[in-house]
């Protein structure tokens, strides 16, 4: 058993604030994180943090490591020091995947804003609907639209995902990307992205400067130093400019950690019926007429994307669109006007619920037709022709009642579990389809062929009776733990996973379930409905294909043999992109490339528009190829390497130290958690030491927390788990921490204790007097430091350290006394505490000078820069001069004189404008040396914890 005082020390051990230069800064934010560790999202978490005059990092690990854990981590550390103020930018896409992983993995609340929430928050009075306790989560477009909000808030830190999108933030047409430069201009960042650079330098200096304005001068001065990069010289340069800002691991420097499985692909082909293809034909040639009232010419393009991708889905996806166009023009018809305001909020939100991709897909889709004026009687006459087509192409759907496709999924799942049952994987597949409504089809077909019992459903809703009963059944078996969230969302798609792992062989999902969930114990996917967007078909087989699955994934694709454009989409994802096999599936490098899926789909959705014939569509796909290959075909590879890789070996060492030390940081802080809990909440909980577990029976007063079981384990699902972020956690420490002491005598034994100390041994017999001290620094790195002063009667000092361990000895308090300060007693503190201000002094000088380097290299950019144009002037004159020399003829001499004369006054006006350019770029600089200054200033405070007399037996 612990004391009193053993409790203050320790809890003001785990509570102390640590210098971004303490390589235990993290530690806390480790040990309550839900996720194994990995040292190499240590380091680029604590890069992340290495100086407090550091803007922002970029994380740029290869494909597979993890950026998010590394996020995670960052975010995990800034909500322990009670900074609420964090956001993350992210594509539409993955939002709701951030979202659970902060919940699951980091314990973290968030919520997500989108026009529809914002509104809504508008409409009940929220001034500021940013400013939120939780982690707000938006999209690149929703935040370029709200940048005048953002800039008003005072971030402690943005996380940007898929920054790549964001490296031509330099090119005046890039909207969004300046748009969030500005806003956010005075914001701590973290950019993640695998593809800091692609096709150009310039993309590495655009992501650069989103995080820092002055690591580099401006786009010109950039240019003309770095972007032919001649020699050796200016490699070493660059990569030094580089390396205070960007961070990145390899996937081969890490296979000592992460064990990768393969992607076994396995392709179904399948030859629609008559019928289905005569309905593939007439919806087809329907959709490429030139004017369509059914369809707003505000969305044409997407609402055809989405027409075509429900076509081939299945005939019960298309025939429930279809019946939803004809009801739409039949309305039209009687109140014109009221349909033209009323659009997008009925008929559009009625096709949305069957393909649930739309509203992801609309945030990022702009088309440019405009809407077309009210109706005339021609329009009437055109809209009564299309109500019938319409109808009739529906009545064909509805008379399919059996889709070739469909019937080809079974084949496919026999000879896909028979793959994964022969690789050693469960018999487990995840079903992907675009519709809801080819999802009720596909339960049909599978419960009448045998699979009755075996499916589960995952959707935007989840609201058939299955689901609700499989919910309420995980409620009431996991209401004492800490698994339920209490948001119901969240819950019911545990619940549904959950279900799928223990008791189900088949999810059958939408695009809902492709983010947001993990199923590394399932190594099938099947894309019963093929994405034409690769990062949203990278993202499905992710949630199977990712970290701890054990087995190679199957992925399962179909293809319409009667279809040219299919045959060839399929071509372009599986070889361009290398989506479906290989260790690691399409890398960043690759979908980085394309920048957005959603422009790779307008290419391939105006192909399937305007070819008809194999040889039309065979050309188009041939252009569209040659274009990827041309924006894939890594020719920076080389430039890529020297610039942001490092030596092997030396990552490889600095990854085994990281990986020592952070678990020696967490088994420390879980033990001290442990013993204080212990010492605290022995009147209201009953230990079980071996388990490092405990039940409690009563909360303590003044916070209100569930009763039952507590412990420590990762793994463990049964009870709560003890974190230091945990409220139950949280209250102890401050109850330890907080309680006065007047004074004491304690008796250490460490003859009982049944371990050697070869530092404590010759203290046997001897007592002295020993103060716990806490030395504080408020400022731009604070910290907190805990001095142990010891003195054994007669003068002589106990080395800190030695103090230290004395507290793991087996104690017991022997009286009650204040103990005064020994002279030699506070002579040590005030040593210790002169190192400790030294070395924060050392630190900051080395601080300041990275600080002042980096401004003189932007200063001597901005100078190369001006200069450049003055040089630009010279070689004009000096050529206009060569020509006048070289003409015989009197007029054009003339002319060329003139010439001369007006570049040789823009020259002169240049000088003019570089001398001044030189002096605000003197006063600019002076300005941001005294901003580091102030930065650096810091306050030191100081607090006795306690004072002993000790004695050691």
């Amino acid at each position: 058993m612990i004391t009193n005082y053993h409790a203050k020390l320790f809890a003001h051990e785990l509570l102390r604030r640590k210098s971004v230069a303490d390589s235990e800064k993290l530690a806390g934010a480790l040990l309550d994180a839900q996720v194994d560790l990995n040292p190499h999202q240590v380091e680029a978490a604590l890069f992340a943090f290495k100086s407090p005059l550091s803007k922002g990092a970029i994380l740029a690990d290869e494909v597979g490591l993890g950026k998010t854990i590394e996020a995670g981590l960052v975010l995990s550390q800034k909500w322990s020091e009670r900074r609420r103020c964090l956001l993350i930018i992210c594509p539409a896409n993955l939002r709701k995947q951030w979202s659970q992983e902060l919940q699951e993995k980091f314990f973290l609340p968030s919520i997500i804003l989108e026009s529809k929430n914002y509104n809504q928050m508008k409409k009940d009075g929220v001034r500021r609907p940013f400013e939120n306790p939780a982690i707000i989560l938006c999209s690149f477009q929703f935040a370029a639209r709200h940048a005048d909000e953002l800039m008003v808030m005072r971030w402690d830190l943005v996380v940007i995902d898929e920054a790549h999108r964001l490296r031509n933030v330099y090119r005046p047409d890039n909207r969004i990307g300046r748009a969030l430069k500005t806003a956010l201009a005075n914001a701590p960042k973290v950019l993640l992205t695998a593809t800091p650079l692609q096709n150009s330098l310039m993309e590495l200096y655009g992501l650069v400067s989103l995080i820092d304005e002055y690591t580099f001068g401006d786009a010109k001065s950039f240019r003309a130093q770095f972007a032919r990069l001649n020699g050796d010289e200016m490699f070493t340069e660059l990569k030094a400019r580089l390396a205070p800002v960007c961070h990145r691991t390899l996937r081969r420097q890490v296979l000592e950690y992460i064990r990768y499985t393969n992607r076994l692909p396995l392709l179904q082909e399948f030859v629609p019926t008559e019928a289905e293809q005569s309905l593939y034909d007439l919806v087809s040639d329907y959709l490429r007429r030139p004017s369509l009232q059914a369809l707003p010419s505000s969305q044409r393009t997407l609402m055809t994307l989405i027409m075509r991708k429900l076509l081939a889905s299945s005939t019960f996806a298309i025939a429930g669109a279809l019946d939803t166009l004809a009801r739409k023009l039949e309305r039209q018809l009687k109140d014109d006007r009221s349909l033209r305001e009323n659009l997008e909020a009925e008929e559009v939100e009625e096709i949305s619920t069957d393909f649930e991709g739309l509203a992801e897909t609309a945030d990022e889709w702009v088309d440019d037709e405009e809407e077309p004026a009210l109706l005339s009687d021609d329009d009437i006459t055109a809209i009564e022709r299309e109500i019938a087509d319409l109808r009739a192409f529906r009545n064909l759907a509805v008379s399919v009642t059996e889709n070739a496709k469909g019937l080809a999924l079974l084949n496919a799942l026999s000879a896909g579990f028979s793959k994964t049952a022969e690789l050693g994987g469960a018999e487990k597949a995840i079903i992907f389809t675009e519709s809801r409504r080819t999802q009720e089809y596909l339960v049909q077909l599978l419960v009448a062929n045998g699979y009755e019992g075996k499916i589960v459903l995952f959707n935007g809703t989840n609201a058939d009776p299955q689901s609700r009963t499989i919910y309420d059944m995980w409620v009431a078996r996991n209401k004492d733990n800490d698994k339920v969230t209490g948001s119901r969302t969240a819950d019911m798609r545990a619940a549904l996973v959950e279900h799928f792992r223990d008791t189900a062989s088949i999810m059958i999902a939408t695009e809902a379930a492709a983010e947001g969930i993990n199923l590394q114990f399932c190594s099938m996917v099947v894309n019963y409905d093929l994405p034409w967007n690769p990062q949203r078909i990278e993202q499905r087989i992710g949630r199977c294909h990712r970290y701890g699955q054990k087995y190679d994934v199957v992925v399962i694709n179909f293809l319409n043999k009667n279809n040219a454009a299919d045959i060839r989409v399929h071509q372009l994802l599986a070889e361009k992109f290398k989506l479906f096999s290989g260790v690691f599936g399409a890398s960043d490098e690759v979908l980085g490339a394309i920048e957005s899926g959603v422009d790779f789909e307008k290419r391939i959705v105006a192909i399937y528009q305007t070819c008809r014939t194999t040889v039309e569509i065979e050309s188009a796909f041939t252009t569209l190829q040659a274009e990827m290959d041309e924006q894939i075909k890594a020719t920076m590879d080389d430039t890529r390497r020297k610039l942001l890789e490092n030596f092997d070996a030396e990552v490889h060492d600095r990854l085994k130290i990281n990986l020592s030390q952070s678990r020696e940081y967490i088994g420390r802080y879980e033990h001290l958690l442990w013993m204080i809990a212990r010492h605290e909440l022995s009147a209201t909980a009953v230990f079980d030491d071996a388990g490092m577990s405990f039940e409690l029976s009563k909360g303590p007063s003044g916070v209100s927390v569930p009763m039952g079981h507590y412990h420590f384990s990762k793994d463990e699902v049964r009870g709560h788990r003890l974190r230091l972020g945990h409220p139950l956690a949280q209250h102890v420490l401050k109850m330890a921490a907080e309680r006065p002491l007047d004074g004491a005598a304690l008796a250490f034994d460490y003859s009982s204790w049944g371990r050697k100390a070869a530092a404590v041994e010759p203290m046997v017999g001897k007592a002295g007097t020993l103060i716990a001290h806490r030395l504080s620094v408020t400022g731009s790195d604070e910290q907190d430091h805990i001095i142990l002063a010891a003195v054994i009667d007669g003068g002589k000092a106990v080395d800190p350290e030695t103090a230290r361990r004395l507290f793991e000895l087996p104690c017991s308090i022997t009286g009650h006394q204040s103990v005064p300060a020994a002279p030699a007693v506070t002579k040590s503190i005030e040593k210790r505490k002169g190192e400790i201000l030294e070395a924060l002094a050392q630190r900051q000088s080395a601080w300041f000078d990275e600080e002042i380097d980096k401004l003189d290299k932007w200063a001597d950019d901005k100078r190369a820069g001006l200069k450049s144009d003055l040089r630009e002037f010279e070689d004009e004159i000096k050529s206009l001069k060569k020509e006048a020399r070289q003409t015989g003829n009197l007029p054009d001499k003339l002319a060329l004189q003139r010439k001369i004369k007006g570049v040789e006054q823009k020259r002169d006006e240049a000088w003019r404008e570089y001398d001044s350019s030189a002096k605000v770029l003197e006063a600019q600089k002076d300005d941001l040396l005294d901003q580091v200054e102030e930065r650096l200033r810091q306050q030191v405070a100081e607090e006795q914890l306690f004072s002993i007399r000790f004695a050691v037996q």
